[in-house]
């Protein structure tokens, strides 16, 4: 269901005027780094291989991702006003830092639950040590980050659409989640959140 993201973006964004100007490439850098782990990286690293996902969520998965590379594709390549100087501008700059942050994030989280069981073993345990110090699900909080800055950075509608459908996919997640390891084990850290450290 992240197919779209990565393939689909790119035809999209090779199609636009600007493509080949270094601020639309570097976005396209960006896009890429997450999605080409996201699709083909992440899903060959999970031991998880025996769940079964409903097909209506994969098929609103597909339809949302193809959506949501489009618009953005197009935009920083056909119709965002995107010269040189904006890779001095704050928004650029600060927009690329928390992106970065946000993935460095997500990709320490990630390596974090996969490595919480052995090959063979089963049942679960609490996650330490990075993100998992102040919240229960340090990898949507990383994910929520990423977004962010790329609508800081691209400072564009698509962007910003993207990072609140981000949250709104992602919070009710974390605070389940956060719900479920408390549930679970009673010596779970209580100051721990669920998505933001300190507030919730």
């Amino acid at each position: 269901m992240e197919l779209p993201a990565p393939l689909l973006f790119l035809a999209v964004f090779l199609d636009g005027k600007n493509a080949f100007q270094i601020v639309p490439l570097l976005f396209l850098v960006m896009w890429q780094g997450h999605y080409l782990n996201r699709t083909f990286v992440y899903p060959f690293r999970v031991r998880a291989r025996d769940r079964k996902t409903p097909l209506l969520l994969v098929a609103s998965g597909f339809f949302f991702n193809a959506i949501n590379a489009y618009i953005n594709a197009r935009f920083i390549s056909e119709f965002g006003e995107y010269a040189t100087e904006w890779l001095a501008d704050p928004r650029f700059l600060i927009g690329v830092g928390i992106f970065l942050a946000g993935f460095a994030l997500n990709l320490h989280a990630d390596n974090t639950l996969m490595r919480l069981r052995r090959p063979g073993e089963t049942g679960y345990a609490i996650p330490q040590g990075g993100g998992f110090r102040f919240v229960s699900c340090p990898n949507y909080l990383g994910e929520i980050l990423e977004w962010l800055g790329w609508a800081i950075a691209t400072w564009s509608s698509g962007g910003l659409a993207f990072m609140l459908f981000t949250v709104a996919n992602l919070a009710p997640r974390a605070r389940s989640n956060h719900r479920w390891y408390r549930d679970t084990f009673s010596d779970y850290p209580v100051h721990r959140r669920a998505l933001i450290p300190g507030i919730y």
